[in-house]
């Protein structure tokens, strides 16, 4: 869809750019700010076709770079404030003949809608003129001398050729408009070879039509090319559709936003605006059903929220006032009022979602490759469709043209150039529901021949808060029972280790009820309060004072009391008597991080654990998970010798860290994955970002690169395996044309289901 440049005019508003750009770099005295824009491409239809944009982008002046993605049409360009303008690099691309739209535009799905809408009537005018030119063409292969007069023939050949006409016109549309688009920029599409294809067909059979006596009057084969235009338009439909679901992550993601956002106002009115205008400090209201545009603090109200593709939280969340909301988030069940705390590009969706474009128009090494190939494949295809049509000419110019006709459409190289993008589209659009995002597409192919994981402790192998290790009480009192007493006094506390121990306590229901009246907390020290006890059918009983902290805060001997040998913070209670009991708290370990380290180990792959924490701690969890080879007290420095000494003996390593600290290590490793919750995500300098807690997400992730890269192989070998059967077959004279134009159908096709076997949801815990 062409936009006029009026529209185009609009686009280069700075107020705008925040819908589909993210600042890079700010502006400098030296330079100006950069600036990368995502947009969606039209009319594209193979991996040419996204060069031919990459090259109409990046003769802009002030255009740094441009990455298209023949798989996502999307396209990533980056460029300088003042030095280029989107409507200037949005005018190269429509006058190279493609359509171009902002990704985040509501617009974009309307195209892409049409687009689908649009393939479908061209499937289908093609189907019913096929179906009826086949009817027409069916005496000429089944009757005998003297069944169908010459009068009936011409008639059937002219009805043939009227019915080919809405083919030719608007079907093959899409083909000849590439291969224009090609020609003008004097470079050889892959739709070039098809086009010629088509028209040698058409016109060697209106030829015949129009003068029996001719060369080519002897047959016609309006029946044929209308038969091989369906097959190719079948194959592009499903393409299409496939395609969509394959990028169904991506797109859920980017389409969800609201375009509009009820404001309220100051008199407890409210206004209908558009979501681009919020701005931090606002109060919005958000219906059931809806989707916050905002990140923001929740000020009355209470609902149920879906964070799965932003926290990688799977379940509905709970969330009243006093909490925290996300933008990008579905409202599942209640209506909340809330003030907005962040807007725009600041918020974790836009980071999430920029990061997702992102990786959708990267190009793995192995795909460019396959580009690469394609391209002198082309010139070879033409070479040889022109001398195999010149042999066959010497013989039959009839078998002549349809023999080059044949070579043209069946060799045209799509299911070579789709092969990796769509299989490496497919796995990160099934990470990606699992809350697990992908930055670059090409990690997935290095991440397939990891032998070696690095882990960093704190943050990645442990989680952020602390568990009960160790238990020491009074002679007459046992663990559960102290534990007990304590969370009657702990859940009046925020602090960390207090609700470490109310996590730990499992109530028992025939117990006393234990609750604390008179509660203080002293900040740095601990807290203190009276104990009550209250058994069923008895009134309450006063068990006097009750302290819980430091040792110093409970009048405790900390030598006498502490007598376990677990490393970890120590908290005390004491009472009326004195000490009561000693709770030691460690580090608590991310779920299944054992059978994590213990599968890839089981996979042939080297692991080994790397921290900045005392070496005691780290060789203590090092064992407790299965790890042999253990460092502590490693800086940001150690981290990097390590792994580069490790790359100098030829190991694959990937690192996996928390993204805080381990930026050094992550960005030397050959693949990295970083756990997010405690940093944003605009900050992580990895591969992967993991949304959830489970450590399950690193083994899921590698166990998916490997089927990924084991699919590519398949199709990159059913493309070549194809062409080398088929070539000759068709230099042969033994393929028709109608033939060649299902098999280069089919080829493409088993291509993209084969990887869309890839886009089956991976079962990652959160």
């Amino acid at each position: 869809m062409a936009v006029s440049d009026s529209d185009l005019a609009l686009l280069d508003d700075p107020a705008e750019w925040g819908a589909f750009s993210v600042a890079i770099t700010p502006a400098t005295v030296q330079a100006p700010a950069v600036w990368e824009s995502s947009v969606v491409i039209e009319g594209m239809h193979c991996a040419n076709c996204a060069g031919s944009v990459e090259a109409a982008v990046l003769r802009t002046p002030g255009v740094l770079s441009a990455q298209v993605s023949a798989a996502s049409h999307r396209a990533a360009v980056r460029w300088q404030q003042g030095v280029a303008a989107p409507s200037a690099w949005m005018a190269h691309i429509q006058q190279a003949g493609y359509g171009v739209l902002p990704a985040l535009d509501v617009h974009a799905v309307a195209a892409r809608k049409r687009e689908k809408r649009l393939a479908l009537w061209r499937w289908a005018v093609a189907g019913l003129c096929s179906m009826q030119v086949m009817m027409f063409a069916y005496p000429a292969y089944f009757s005998t001398a003297g069944d169908v007069t010459p009068e009936m023939d011409q008639l059937l050949r002219w009805a043939s050729w009227v019915l080919t006409l809405p083919v030719l016109v608007f079907s093959c549309s899409p083909y000849f408009e590439s291969a224009w688009r090609d020609v003008r920029a004097r470079r050889i599409g892959m739709d070039v070879p098809v086009a010629i294809g088509i028209a040698l067909t058409f016109v060697t059979s209106s030829w015949g039509t129009f003068d029996r006596d001719s060369l080519f009057g002897a047959t016609v084969y309006f029946d044929s090319l209308t038969m091989f235009v369906f097959f190719l338009l079948s194959g592009r439909a499903l393409e299409l559709r496939l395609r969509d679901r394959t990028a169904g992550a991506l797109e859920a993601l980017i389409n969800r936003m609201p375009q509009s956002v009820e404001r309220c106002l100051a008199d407890d009115t409210s206004e209908r605006i558009a979501a681009r205008w919020l701005a931090v400090g606002d109060r919005m209201r958000v219906s059931a059903g809806e989707v916050f545009a905002a990140d923001g603090v929740i000020e009355s109200g209470s609902t149920e929220v879906d964070e799965a593709l932003l926290s990688g939280e799977s379940r509905p969340l709970l969330r009243s006032a006093g909490d925290a909301v996300l933008a990008g988030s579905n409202n599942l069940s209640g209506t909340v009022v809330c003030r907005v705390t962040q807007v725009g590009g600041s918020t974790r969706y836009a980071e999430i979602a920029a990061l997702m474009v992102a990786a959708s128009t990267t190009k793995p090494d192995i795909a460019a490759l396959a580009d690469r190939i394609a391209r002198p494949f082309l010139i070879i295809v033409l070479l040889l469709a022109a001398g195999a049509g010149a042999w066959w000419w010497m013989v039959d110019p009839q078998r002549g043209v349809m023999t080059a006709v044949a070579i043209l459409v069946v060799t045209c190289p799509c299911a070579l150039s789709l092969a990796t993008p769509t299989a490496m589209l497919a796995a990160a659009g099934a990470l990606a529901r699992a809350g697990v995002l992908v930055r670059k597409l090409g990690a997935i192919e290095v991440l397939a021949r990891v032998d070696t994981f690095v882990f960093d402790k704190t943050g990645t192998l442990t989680g952020d808060s602390l568990a009960l290790v160790a238990t020491e009480s009074r002679e007459g009192l046992d663990a559960q029972a102290a534990l007990a007493i304590a969370c009657a006094l702990a859940q009046h506390s925020l602090h960390p280790a207090s609700r470490s121990l109310v996590r730990a306590l499992a109530p028992d229901p025939q117990s006393p009820l234990l609750r604390c009246t008179m509660v203080k907390e002293t900040a740095g020290q601990g807290v203190q309060g009276v104990l009550w006890e209250r058994a069923s059918g008895q009134s309450p009983r006063n068990l006097g004072p009750l302290r819980l902290g430091s040792a110093v805060w409970c009048g405790v001997d900390a030598a006498q009391a502490d007598h376990s040998d677990a490393a970890g913070v120590r908290v005390y209670v004491s009472d009326a008597q004195g000490w009561l009991a000693t709770f030691v708290l460690g580090e608590a370990l991310r779920p299944g991080a054992a059978a994590v380290v213990a599968a890839l180990q089981a996979q042939g792959a080297q692991v080994q654990l790397l921290s900045g924490d005392r070496a005691a701690s780290v060789v203590a969890i090092a064992q407790t998970v299965g790890i042999a080879t253990a460092r502590g007290d490693c800086s940001p420095a150690d981290k990097l010798a390590t792994l580069q000494a490790l790359q100098a003996q030829g190991r694959v390593v990937a690192m996996v860290g928390d993204g805080l600290n381990d930026t050094p290590a992550l960005a030397a490793a050959a693949v990295s994955f970083a756990f997010s919750a405690t940093v944003a995500v605009s900050q992580v300098h990895a591969d992967f970002v993991v949304l959830g807690q489970s450590l399950d997400a690193v083994l899921r992730t590698r166990q998916l690169a490997q089927r990924t890269m084991a699919i590519v192989r398949q199709n990159l070998w059913w493309a070549l395996v194809y062409n080398a059967a088929c070539v000759p077959a068709a230099v042969m004279g033994h393929v028709s044309p109608w033939l060649a134009g299902l098999g280069m159908a089919l080829s493409s096709l088993f291509v993209v289901l084969n990887a869309l076997r890839l886009a089956r949801q991976v079962q990652v815990p959160a």
